[in-house]
């Protein structure tokens, strides 16, 4: 565009114009959504952030937040403007030190003009200040967080970042974090990772987390309340913090004996799927009203009516895998949720396995026989269920059949290779459900292509060939109703 102001023999004013970056025109706004075809406008285009710092401020008495986040990031594209995920009120937004203009859009977008655009792979930060009291805030018709007594718990799948800090808000767009929150004396903050740090002053105790590996925006949670805390050490030295609400009531033993066991099931876990991936562990139960649990990074989120029954390390067993199967290798797009869903519940088998009360194949038996053919059950597609279905029982039981079908069909030590191999080859990254059918079909040099179409993707029942399946109603195993008992595990969202 700058040829027709070069004029003959004017080289050297040819060479200046050349060192001049491209004009605004050139420049173009990120795209509104990351392009996920289940949620067209969760995400963005334009950028991809390498870190978030949030410095909040939160009063349980009024449910008011404050806070001031900042973003490391580096733009993907000739950037005019970008938009960030975020439904609280922001009153200032900069943009590498300088005030940017911002205005709402859509449901939850932010979209932020800064003063001059950002060329391509230029590293850039954002500071948004803003305040608001999440539990009044609906985003989609729906408020997340959940207030108690004495605080608020920010945890949800998939939407949960936008309640309290701006983002990009997609598992694509992973990102490290420090989460500082000023609370009440007598009050406590929990966050991902590890606590850095906790002080004092003027009426008013700050918490300092960091989580230092890659993490998606919705494992990263904060829980604001009066708790009891156990800490631990594991035998590699990683801390081990648990959560519980002081007001857990009926509840709380079999809490406590069930989160308490977190150490002994990711040490089992690590001889299933490898060296544990992150820097920290633990779990915590405040006490809400919800019935569903999460696998929040390095600390799970648990409701209290997950042991309304008494103790369940099932569910336990479920979170702890997905921080394997789900926040160190995470789902490209949100229909590849059976990389997550599948494995968690094809966790619990293994230790119902291990602990004698029914074999991943019993189960896998068990689960099929519950369903005849002209159950709806067989109609939604693991592996591509849509958002409508993305938590229904069939991603979880069916997606774990799938995977006990894989181990028919290629034997236990190619199979168990398979399940820690994955994790290792894909260790903070993101990944699609056919990566993983390529995956297997690599280690095991076996096809597989038609085995993974017949349990994922054919919306009929699997026609089968175990002795079995075919011999009747098989006996239910032990620990049936254990996992049972977490079913629905994320279907409040």
């Amino acid at each position: 565009m700058y040829r027709r102001l070069i004029a003959p023999g004017a080289l050297a004013a040819a060479a200046l114009l050349l060192a001049i970056p491209a004009s605004a025109a050139d420049f173009a706004p990120g795209a509104s959504g990351i392009g996920d075809p289940y949620y067209p406008t969760y995400g963005n285009g334009g950028y991809d952030v390498s870190h978030y710092d949030l410095r909040l401020k939160y009063q349980p008495k009024t449910d008011l937040l404050e806070g001031t986040a900042t973003i490391v990031a580096e733009s993907t594209q000739d950037l005019s403007r970008f938009d960030l995920d975020f439904g609280l009120t922001a009153s200032e937004v900069r943009v590498n030190g300088k005030k940017a203009a911002f205005a709402k859009s859509g449901v939850q977008e932010l979209a932020v003009t800064p003063a001059a655009g950002l060329p391509k792979g230029t590293p850039f930060t954002v500071v948004v200040k803003y305040a608001g009291k999440p539990s009044e805030v609906k985003l989609w018709g729906f408020t997340s967080p959940q207030r108690t007594s004495d605080g608020a718990v920010f945890a949800n799948e998939p939407e949960s970042a936008a309640w309290w800090f701006p983002s990009n808000d997609h598992p694509l767009d992973k990102a490290t974090y420090d989460v500082s929150v000023s609370v009440p004396d007598g009050t406590q903050a929990i966050s991902n990772g590890t606590l850095q740090s906790q002080s004092s002053k003027l009426g008013w105790t700050r918490f300092n987390w960091r989580s230092s590996h890659p993490q998606a925006t919705y494992l990263a949670t904060l829980a604001i309340g009066k708790f009891d805390i156990t800490t631990d050490t594991t035998s590699d030295g990683l801390p081990v913090i648990n959560a519980y609400s002081k007001d857990l009531g009926a509840n709380e033993g079999a809490a406590k004996a069930s989160v308490e066991r977190t150490t002994e099931v990711a040490e089992w876990l690590e001889s299933v799927y490898g060296k544990y991936p992150f820097e920290a562990l633990g779990g915590y139960v405040p006490n809400v009203p919800s019935s569903f649990a999460l696998e929040t990074q390095t600390r799970p989120f648990y409701s209290p009516k997950q042991f309304a029954n008494g103790s369940n390390v099932s569910v336990v067993v479920h979170e702890l895998a997905h921080q394997w199967y789900g926040d160190s290798v995470s789902v490209r797009g949100w229909k590849d949720i059976w990389i997550n869903e599948g494995f968690a519940r094809y966790s619990q088998w293994l230790w119902s396995e291990k602990e004698g009360e029914g074999t991943a194949r019993e189960l896998s038996d068990y689960t099929y026989a519950q369903h005849p053919a002209d159950d709806a059950f067989w109609t939604v597609k693991p592996g591509d269920p849509g958002a409508e279905n993305q938590f229904d029982a069939a991603v979880y039981d069916r997606g774990a059949m799938a995977i006990q079908a894989l181990r028919d069909a290629v034997g236990d030590k190619k199979f168990f290779k398979i399940l820690k191999g994955w994790p290792a080859a894909h260790a903070y990254g993101n990944a699609t459900v056919s990566d993983f059918v390529s995956y297997a079909e690599k280690v095991s040099g076996k096809p597989l292509a038609s085995l993974f179409d017949t349990w994922l993707f054919q919306p009929t029942r699997p026609a089968v060939a175990s002795a079995l399946r075919t011999a009747g109603v098989p006996e239910q195993p032990k620990s049936w109703k254990s996992i049972a008992a977490t079913n629905g595990i994320h279907g409040e969202h």
